[in-house]
């Protein structure tokens, strides 16, 4: 049986091989870069970043990386037309193993989400301080 009790995106990537685990190592290099300061997690035993709330997942499977995250309506229509090449859920981007990473686009699907997560907290109210 197949581990599935990661404690870290290292041991997550490890499991694969070759061009797949090359693939995965550049998805990470890409989230580090427009979100440094995010923390890696695995979440529903696959990598996930947090930064205030979860930003988003990325997963292999046989012919595919997912790139996954409930995606807000903003968001899809802002990459409409990038996205319209792929297949796409609600919440998940299949980035065929056959074509080369659009690491530009992910990039930016990061920073979006990253603005996105930014308001969501500035809008949260403000707890009163204790005295």
């Amino acid at each position: 049986m197949a581990k599935t009790d990661f404690k870290s995106i290292d041991e997550y990537h490890d499991t694969f091989q070759g061009e797949k685990k090359d693939r995965l190592a550049a998805i990470r290099k890409a989230i580090r870069e427009v979100a440094p300061d995010a923390e890696e997690v695995i979440s529903y035993q696959i990598p996930a970043y947090k930064y205030f709330g979860f930003l988003i997942y990325y997963s292999a499977a046989t012919n595919h990386i997912s790139l996954s995250y409930p995606y807000s309506q903003a968001l899809l229509e802002e990459f409409k037309t990038e996205l319209s090449k792929y297949k796409m859920s609600k919440s998940a981007l299949q980035l065929p193993d056959k074509d080369p990473l659009p690491l530009d686009l992910i990039k930016r699907i990061v920073a979006y989400r990253m603005k996105e997560n930014e308001l969501a907290e500035a809008s949260k109210p403000k707890k009163a301080k204790k005295k």
